[in-house]
């Protein structure tokens, strides 16, 4: 007998896995007789789970070809704001992959609705004179809807403090009144008038709750066509148009949030969100038996199956069977807590407790907050209710995944975006790729670059870095190249971020490009001075070009760095000569190779340049003899130290301020009559070539290692040399 109970429970498992493969197949060939263009793919991304459904219109209702429920592995969501991308994609990708694989068929676009996290409403009013003659269309209706959208943006805007800087957008809206010839009217199409008019309820998060959905869908390969709220949706499906006449509060009560929508007088006239749900039950449960969030979530959800005890192990590994009116017991201030929120929400929208409250969402199902709600606003417990699948009537579903109260949001999702395929998107093409953006206001391309995530560092080209440094002890500053702005076009025409969009526009955008860096080379600044050595009134002197960086012998094509300090000393006329050696041109008398010239007189090597004072060198006819010594003595009271020099310089006489120093063993007198002479003016009066290094270069003072920078005195003793 058993092997035959065995046998025949194989049997029925296998009729079962064949059956479902049928349901399968038969799914699949429902689904292949449709154009992807009718399939309607919504996804509900609850705080613990996430439903997907696919279906298609049929007549005036929805049929559901197929569904499917995950649950979050990990808190990837926190009071319905993603947290964790990539584990929320992860979940709505697996999603994906069931559906398509039921349906046979791939899927590529998704309506999706947020929920009312940091939700703002706006109502504004529109009106519009039109012509009398015509009908009322469907794309008049439509303009003037969106006219009121774009109006409730912009009062959003105004109203926004200064220091905010959260930027909002438009997630749907609803209809209050329509207007004909100011009188109110249920519907516009077919009448003709001289003027309409709209009531809208607009409805408006913070981009950062919409950029994440957005993010979400762009990494599992998904265009946004349809985007709402949650609650809108949920409403769509739960309270048709003729019971909006009736002061109802429909409150979708989730895992992080819940979520508040209010009809009078034939509309929805509120939204408003309470920023508790089913979450903080769980967590009271977690806190009070220790034990982690998901058996927190088991527990709770076992409360609502009428259980009379619970089963459950704690953190430490203990198990515990517990009564469901003990655990009833532990959650009661939570729920209490819950029940008074929404109910102030509801108060403070709508003045006044409603005539009834529909509860729908998973959070719906906890015992005891229906009773406690009803108590909280003062109406009979049989007018605060919980709404299940069976309330929505324009709907195909046999399946029983989506049964209760937590499957009306994602119906709705469905549902809307059937109801407003097409009519509240604008599609733009943006460097070749498809976009939509809600015709939420006067959209830009700064509203596409948004979506799409666009950097704005690429908008502004910035100018490269300045070059500061010193030369010759002035500051010089080298400006970087200026940025270059991003190119912006529409339709191949010149536009800027805040050109208006229209259905169908080509943009495309080239990014911005950064200016160099200021980069220079010593070369810039003074052209390159002929080299090599003359004779100065008896003494070596180099001519030229020398260039010295942060002390340090440099080439004349050197790249300047930020900060360098530069000496540049440039020889090359008489000019020059008495420039460096601070000498005063006035009645000067200027011999070069015994001929006399001006201070113009470019020189050239091995030049034999002497001086003198004209008044006594007229009355001497000359400063040089056939010899080349000087035939008389110019300033002979000065006195010249130095014993090598005064006999090799006895015609010179030193100017003030010049200094003697033994170099290599040499008297060198430094005649640049300056009042501090560095190290490296030694290189002026010596025949040491620094451009061709013969090896590490050696500089010592007074027998100590020296640089280019030292001070040198009267008499100090000074040696360089190549070191190889």
């Amino acid at each position: 007998m058993a092997l035959e109970h065995s046998q025949a429970k194989k049997s029925k498992k296998t009729r079962k896995v064949i059956s479902l493969g049928k349901q399968k197949e038969a799914s699949k060939a429902t689904a292949a007789g449709y154009d992807t263009d009718e399939l309607i793919f919504a996804l509900d991304i609850g705080t613990r789970t996430v439903v997907g459904i696919v279906g298609v219109p049929e007549d005036d209702k929805f049929k559901v070809l197929s569904a499917e429920v995950l649950e979050h592995k990990n808190r990837a969501m926190l009071d319905g704001q993603i947290h964790d991308i990539r584990q929320v994609s992860e979940v709505t990708k697996e999603i994906k992959e069931r559906l398509e694989k039921n349906i046979g068929m791939p899927l590529s676009r998704v309506a999706i609705a947020a929920a009312g996290r940091v939700l703002k409403t706006c109502q504004v009013r529109t009106e519009r004179e039109i012509d009398s003659g015509s009908e009322i269309d469907q794309e008049l209706v439509s303009s003037i809807e969106i006219e009121g959208i774009q109006k409730a943006q912009m009062m959003l805007d105004s109203e926004a403090v200064q220091e905010e800087k959260t930027q909002f957008y438009c997630v749907g809206y609803s209809v209050i009144n329509y207007y004909l010839n100011s009188f109110t009217i249920s519907s516009l199409i077919g009448h003709k008038g001289k003027k309409i008019g709209v009531d809208i309820l607009a409805t408006f998060l913070p981009h950062i709750v919409v950029d994440s959905l957005y993010t979400v869908m762009n990494r599992i390969g998904l265009e946004v066509v349809s985007l709402t709220l949650e609650p809108i949706a949920a409403i769509n499906v739960t309270i048709p148009k003729d019971l909006r006449l009736l002061n109802l509060a429909l409150v979708d009560i989730g895992a992080g949030t819940s979520d508040i929508a209010l009809t009078k007088d034939g509309s929805v006239v509120a939204y408003a969100m309470a920023p508790v749900a089913g979450d903080e039950i769980t967590e009271k449960i977690a806190q009070n038996y220790l034990v982690d969030f998901n058996t927190g979530e088991r527990i709770k959800i076992a409360l609502s199956g009428n259980k009379d005890s619970i089963v459950f192990s704690n953190i430490l590994g203990n198990k515990h069977n517990v009564p469901a009116t003990e655990v009833m017991n532990v959650i009661r201030p939570s729920v209490e807590l819950l029940a008074a929120t929404i109910s102030q929400k509801i108060l403070e929208y709508n003045n006044k407790a409603p005539n009834a409250v529909f509860l729908i969402g998973g959070g719906s199902q906890i015992p005891g907050l229906t009773e406690i709600l009803a108590t909280q606003l003062g109406l009979p417990k049989d007018r605060v209710v919980v709404r299940g699948r069976d309330i929505i009537q324009n709907i195909r579903y046999s399946g029983k995944k989506l049964s209760g109260p937590e499957a009306i949001t994602p119906f709705g999702i469905a549902i809307t975006a059937q109801m407003q395929r097409g009519q509240d998107f604008l599609s733009v093409m943006l460097n070749g790729k498809k976009i939509r953006l809600f015709n939420s206001k006067k959209l830009t391309i700064a509203d596409a670059l948004i979506l799409i995530g666009f950097n704005p560092d690429q908008l502004i080209g910035r100018s490269g870095k300045s070059l500061v440094f010193e030369l010759n002890g002035t500051k010089k500053t080298i400006r970087g190249g200026h940025g270059k702005p991003a190119e912006i076009y529409v339709n191949e025409s010149p536009a800027n971020l805040e050109t208006i969009l229209k259905p169908g526009d080509n943009i495309k955008v080239i990014p911005a490009e950064n200016g160099e860096n200021a980069q220079v080379r010593i070369s810039d600044f003074v052209p390159a001075k002929k080299g090599g050595e003359i004779t100065f009134n008896g003494a070596k002197f180099q001519i030229g070009t020398k260039v010295y960086i942060n002390g340090d012998t440099a080439a004349y094509d050197s790249i300047v760095n930020d900060g360098d300090i530069i000496y540049m000393n440039d020889i090359s006329t008489i000019e020059d000569l008495f420039r460096v050696s601070e000498i005063d041109g006035d009645d000067i008398l200027i011999q070069v190779n015994g001929n006399e010239v001006d201070n113009g007189y470019v020189l050239e090597n091995g030049d034999k340049v002497q001086y003198g004072k004209r008044s006594e060198s007229v009355a001497n006819n000359s400063l040089l003899s056939q010899s080349g010594k000087t035939s008389t003595e110019v300033h002979n009271d000065n006195t010249v130290p130095g014993e090598n020099v005064q006999k090799e310089l006895k015609a010179d006489p030193m100017p003030p301020n010049s200094i003697v120093v033994a170099v290599n063993g040499e008297d060198i007198c430094l005649k640049g009559g300056k009042q501090q002479y560095i190290f490296v003016d030694v290189f002026n009066y010596i025949n040491f070539d620094l451009t061709k290094p013969q090896g590490n270069i050696v500089l010592r003072l007074n027998g100590s290692q020296a640089s280019f920078t030292d001070v040198i005195k009267p008499g100090d003793k000074i040696d360089i040399f190549w070191q190889k």
